[in-house]
């Protein structure tokens, strides 16, 4: 797709398309007093009558009967201008996206100033408009005969506006890098753990360390033997897919120092063991890797963006599968940190594959960690299906993370972590720690048992087990799958400040 910048007046796009921000205010003003010059007043009536709503989220559509050279107008309602937000912007852009892709036009104009105000100057809109466009029209192509109809696709957008060209390309091409980070996980998570094994998405890691220049590392499992990871060998030991640590290493600094860690749950599709899911359960456990599919998002958007930080991915990659060499409950079991764990359920696994990834990203130099996992039931029921859980034990390094997530408009929530919660998961008589200490504050103990191999390092953990996947379309984007994180991941690492020693 094509984005191209020009100066021209809004009544000179010669798109099919033109599209407009209508703010809620007494009368128009600026290029749109203009525009309505050029329909003689016509649009003014129009909205008088309703026909043309400024409330947020609302569209309406006009055709310009040769009025001006764009053939139709698509006015997008932004509301008043002091309670538009970023993420209010994006949704109502949108929505304009679904409706350019229904009208199934292969170019259009957006008059990027009428979106505009103080609060969010022509970059923050241009770099709204391409994020929200490539998430709103992104489509799972799965794996259906295709129709012989020809798809018509949007080749190319032109950007109305005056100010600073430069800065305007720049925040374009950066809306689009977050849009296509996410739609990137999207596609993960929608596909089938049969076609998306630990190797499959172990190759899929060395291409995006190959067209980035990440320095890339793939332990298979005599390597993970050799280094002690007990805790995601166990995982493995029911399935014929061979297990996989994957690694991916961004230097944007000089010194490797301040380095951020991000580990990412990769089971590839979960049956939950011996711990057996019931029917319904089982059935959608391919989105089990959702937090590999944010981590491996969100190094696709630092690859483009190249921010001056240090990070290291790891992904701790295998599927759970039932067999006459499945770890079982009453087993124990021994994490590469050398510390011992009482497997009371099989399907508390995520942790398992996390103790490890966390330790190995600790081996790589990181000195800070987030970890992201489709981890528990128990998140969803506290919290419901559009936020994520999080624990942490260092608050300056969360409002980080938080104030990431607000940008993103991926809402998180924080759960309580307290001395008691880390009592429970230690409390095996048998081991250091055991797995799965019951069902009270599922989603609490799930973070806590991780958090035990933070070991002392500033540390978040993300619960999107109700957030990696929707039932229902939402504004940006379609059913299925979200994305969800690789936007907050990568703002995390773009706007990180270090903590005090």
């Amino acid at each position: 797709m094509n984005f191209t910048i020009n100066q021209k007046h809004i009544t000179e796009a010669a798109k099919e398309c033109l599209v407009v921000g209508v703010y809620h205010q007494p009368q128009f003003d600026g290029e749109l007093k203009e525009l309505d010059h050029s329909f003689e007043g016509y649009l003014t009536s129009l909205v008088k009558d309703g026909d043309i709503s400024s409330k947020s989220k609302k569209l309406s559509k006009i055709h310009t009967f040769g009025k001006i050279s764009s053939k139709r107008i698509l006015f997008v309602g932004l509301g008043k201008k002091k309670e538009l937000t970023f993420d209010l912007l994006k949704e109502a852009m949108g929505l304009a996206s679904k409706e350019l892709k229904n009208m199934k036009v292969s170019s259009f104009s957006v008059a990027l100033d009428t979106f505009s105000s103080e609060e969010l100057p022509a970059a923050d809109s241009a770099h709204a408009f391409t994020e929200a466009f490539t998430m709103a029209t992104y489509q799972f192509e799965g794996y259906k005969q295709k129709s012989n109809e020809p798809e018509i696709y949007v080749d190319s957008i032109e950007f109305l506006t005056g100010e600073d060209e430069k800065e305007v390309k720049t925040a374009l091409e950066v809306g689009a890098a977050f849009g296509r980070g996410v739609n990137s996980a999207r596609t993960l998570v929608n596909t089938p753990g049969n076609l998306l094994t630990s190797t499959k998405m172990a190759e899929y890691a060395l291409e995006l360390a190959e067209r980035y220049d990440f320095e890339a590392e793939i332990l298979d499992k005599e390597e993970m033997e050799n280094l002690g990871m007990g805790a995601l060998l166990a995982v493995n030991q029911g399935s014929v897919e061979p297990p996989k640590m994957i690694v991916l290493k961004y230097s944007g600094k000089d010194e490797w120092k301040d380095v951020i860690g991000l580990v990412g749950k990769g089971i590839t599709f979960d049956t939950g063991g011996y711990s057996i899911k019931p029917k319904d359960g089982i059935v959608g456990m391919k989105t089990d890797m959702g937090g590999a599919a944010a981590v491996l998002g969100a190094m696709e958007i630092i690859g483009e963006t190249k921010p001056e930080q240090n990070v290291v991915a790891v992904i701790p990659s295998t599927d759970n599968m039932v067999s006459g060499s499945a770890f079982k409950p009453d087993d124990v079991i021994t994490a590469m940190s050398g510390k011992t764990i009482e497997v009371l359920n099989t399907d508390a696994e995520g942790r398992l594959a996390l103790a490890d990834g966390m330790s190995y990203a600790k081996h790589h130099g990181a000195n800070y960690l987030v970890d992201v996992a489709t981890l528990t039931g128990g998140v969803i029921v506290a919290l419901g299906e559009d936020k994520t859980g999080a624990l942490t034990n260092n608050e300056a390094f969360f409002e980080q993370v938080l104030e990431a997530s607000g940008e993103s408009g991926e809402f998180i929530w924080q759960l309580p972590y307290t001395e008691h919660d880390k009592k429970r998961v230690r409390s095996s008589k048998i081991a250091d720690l055991n797995n799965s200490p019951g069902r009270a504050g599922h989603a609490i103990m799930g973070g806590a048992f991780v958090g035990e191999f933070a070991e002392g390092l500033p540390w978040v953990h993300l619960d999107i087990a109700g957030t990696a996947t929707t039932k229902s379309s939402y504004d940006l984007g379609p059913s299925g799958a979200t994305g969800v994180m690789a936007r907050t991941l990568a703002l995390l690492v773009e706007r990180f400040e270090p903590l005090e020693k």
